[in-house]
């Protein structure tokens, strides 16, 4: 059964680059895509569930934090990996960061280490639930 993952950022070319190669042809990903915070919120509260959240900090109105939190508390969806997929590359952020999600990459991104994180954070999430 393919893995769903959901790419939350605000920038509409990343999206689709991500979508494109995280969904090439014999791949084990679907990809849902959010353009906003807000967007994976409505996602999430439609029974929309992915198996793992990639979610940018750079983002206008609701950031990448504060989506987060809300992620975080509701019971349904607390359990969902989130890795932070972004820009900020100060040392706060990725250590706050890599405290509060599964993983924290950083912009740009290898796809190829990309699938390997994600998979690593999935399978560590699959342990996690047994």
């Amino acid at each position: 059964m393919k893995k769903k993952i959901m790419v939350v950022d605000d920038d509409p070319d990343l999206l689709h680059s991500v979508k494109q190669a995280l969904e090439e042809p014999e791949s084990e990903y679907t990809v849902i895509c959010a353009s906003s915070g807000a967007r994976c919120i409505r996602s999430l509260e439609n029974n929309e569930i992915p198996d793992i959240i990639l979610l940018d900090i750079i983002m206008p109105k609701m950031n990448g934090w504060e989506t987060l939190k809300n992620i975080q508390e509701n019971s349904l969806w607390r359990d969902i990996p989130v890795v932070f997929l972004t820009a900020r590359t100060d040392d706060i952020a990725e250590k706050v960061g890599s405290f509060l999600a599964a993983d924290y990459i950083e912009k740009p991104f290898d796809i190829d280490d990309l699938k390997r994180r994600i998979d690593k954070v999935l399978e560590n999430s699959s342990n996690f639930k047994k």
